[in-house]
């Protein structure tokens, strides 16, 4: 009797003991993966870090994706999801590679529309910093404190509001509430098919204000495909020099700040 007694306590002492350290791990995988940087401003409160290209976890922790983190404009924080500045990377990509994302972080990139999905999930302000060929190298941005994208179920709809002018004008409204398309899936309000008539993916109305993903053209060029954003230069300017389109979540204070003022 003595020994089966002595033999049960063992057995639950191992048992609790097991119990212990399954649960530890646990807590601890639970802390390593809430530990890993879903966007830019993650990589900024953890690593205080400076402009590059970094990891970050918009989806899973088990699925890496490279991006370039802007720490120096404005505050720094800023997730960039596209970016021109040579044409060494082709825009002109069927659904699934939009989807998914292309390019090179530290180059020219696109970082896929299930990422944008993921990483506007929360409240989002959104910036579009852009340069022209001119000799002094003229620049302008535009900006807006709320930025949405939504699921693929949706079309990876696009909402966007609060324009604040950097001296670029506003040519991101007229895509506001558009579905995104690809010269392979036109989810356009055009008669005809604006992706493939503008060379690139994006969320085309009627068709277009603004073409960041069109055709990398030079100096000078100023074919209707290529990078444009009409209310700074206008309609039929030549394609831009550069152009990138960065996303950071908006601090409680920002959005306390602005319902403050409605």
């Amino acid at each position: 009797m003595a020994t089966t007694e002595l033999g049960s306590i063992k057995a639950s002492t191992d048992a609790q003991s097991l119990y212990e350290v399954v649960f530890v791990l646990c807590l601890l995988s639970s802390v390593a993966v809430s530990s890993l940087p879903m966007d830019c401003d993650d990589i900024y409160t953890i690593h205080g870090a400076s402009s590059g290209v970094y990891n970050i976890y918009p989806v899973d922790a088990y699925t890496a994706v490279k991006v370039y983190c802007d720490m120096d404009t404005d505050g720094g924080r800023w997730t960039v999801f596209q970016r021109r500045m040579d044409g060494t990377v082709s825009f002109y990509r069927p659904w699934d590679q939009y989807k998914s994302g292309f390019g090179n972080a530290e180059g020219e990139y696109w970082l896929g529309l299930e990422n944008l999905y993921h990483l506007t999930y929360r409240r989002t302000e959104f910036r579009v910093d852009m340069e022209d060929f001119s000799a002094i190298g003229s620049k302008a941005f535009a900006q807006y404190s709320s930025f949405e994208v939504d699921s693929e179920a949706y079309g990876y709809m696009l909402h966007v509001d609060r324009f604040q002018d950097g001296g670029a004008g506003d040519s991101l409204s007229h895509h506001n509430g558009r579905r995104f398309s690809t010269p392979d899936r036109d989810q356009d309000d055009a008669s005809n098919h604006c992706a493939k008539d503008n060379l690139g993916g994006y969320w085309y109305g009627n068709c277009d204000t603004s073409n960041p993903n069109g055709l990398y053209l030079l100096a000078g060029d100023t074919r209707t495909f290529g990078i444009e954003w009409d209310s700074w230069k206008g309609s039929g300017a030549p394609s831009l020099k550069s152009i990138s389109m960065k996303i950071r979540p908006l601090r409680r204070r920002d959005y306390e700040d602005e319902d403050t003022d409605e």
